[in-house]
């Protein structure tokens, strides 16, 4: 009996609602999506639905507005500024290193004397006899801007001041001693036969043969500007008929004048050299340099300066 009436209060419960299916909408913070979105820690909320979110999730509009974005519309643009900084970033030591300079070197020099000079002038060219300094100024008070190479063709104005002579390089007037510079060009191994600019009057009276000593040395050792040549109350010696000459040098310059003179010596017509109490004769060329007696002065011992004896004009040069 019992067993019936319990079974008919089972047969009496009432059956339990069934919920249809709703779109349920789970309200979560913007925060919140933000950082699931870029995988940071998340922290979830109480997601129970309230009966206000219930209505409102059935609006088509606010289904509309739930529909899926991608992860990747929600993560912030890249900063393509800076990223092109950092892949070409810029060497620290680059910033600190200091400029390189510039040589100062014969542009500088030559920039010497160069303000406030008129426009030169070129009046002709010639030759350099020998390897000529050239300076900035005359008298050698400017700055020693180069040496010209022997036979170096050059610009002239035809100013002088002494023994200077004014130049043109570069449109720029320069000096040079005038005693190393030739109206012709000097022949390379060749013995020159120019007229000398100092020393010229000694060839007067001198024989041809003198006369190509005299202008050999003056081309070849313009430095030296001093001879003796004829003198007609010197009987007896080569000097008193033109056929000798006298180059007033000393020392080792001197040797070297009378060494050259001996090797030139058919070209030049030389047929005796003493130098130094030291004879050479071409008698006995054999012989070299012979010693000579002690004659008491330097001027007697031929110590200040080269004699040299000719034939007339045998020479070729």
């Amino acid at each position: 009996m019992a067993e019936g009436r319990h079974r008919q209060a089972q047969h009496r419960q009432p059956r339990p609602k069934v919920i249809r299916p709703s779109i349920v909408k789970v309200a979560v913070p913007g925060a919140a999506v933000a950082l699931m979105a870029t995988g940071s820690a998340v922290a979830f909320i109480d997601l129970a639905p309230s009966a206000t979110d219930a209505v409102a999730a059935s609006s088509p509009l606010q289904l509309k507005r739930e529909a899926p974005t991608s992860r990747d519309a929600l993560r912030p643009p890249p900063d393509i500024t800076t990223q092109a900084q950092k892949a070409s970033p810029v060497a620290k030591h680059l910033k600190k290193q200091a400029p390189i300079p510039k040589p100062a070197g014969a542009k500088i020099r030559a920039a010497d004397g160069v303000k406030n000079l008129p426009p030169a002038k070129i009046a002709g060219s010639k030759y350099t006899t020998t390897d000529v300094n050239v300076w900035s100024a005359a008298a050698g008070t400017g700055s020693l801007l180069t040496v010209l190479e022997k036979g170096s063709k050059v610009a002239v104005t035809g100013e002088v001041d002494g023994v200077w002579a004014q130049i043109v390089r570069d449109g720029v007037v320069r000096w040079v001693k005038a005693q190393y510079l030739s109206a012709t060009k000097p022949v390379a191994g060749g013995i020159s036969q120019e007229a000398c600019k100092s020393g010229s009057s000694v060839e007067n009276g001198l024989t041809a043969d003198a006369v190509r000593v005299h202008r050999a040395i003056c081309n070849k050792f313009p430095n030296i500007t001093s001879y003796g040549g004829l003198r007609s109350g010197d009987s007896g010696s080569e000097h008193s008929s033109g056929r000798g000459l006298d180059v007033m040098v000393s020392g080792s310059e001197g040797q070297r004048v009378a060494d050259w003179l001996r090797a030139n010596r058919k070209k030049l017509g030389i047929s005796e050299l003493i130098y130094s109490r030291q004879i050479w004769t071409v008698q006995r060329s054999s012989d070299g340099w012979r010693s000579m007696e002690d004659r008491g002065g330097a001027t007697a011992n031929h110590e200040d300066h080269v004699h040299v004896s000719v034939y007339g004009n045998s020479g070729t040069a």
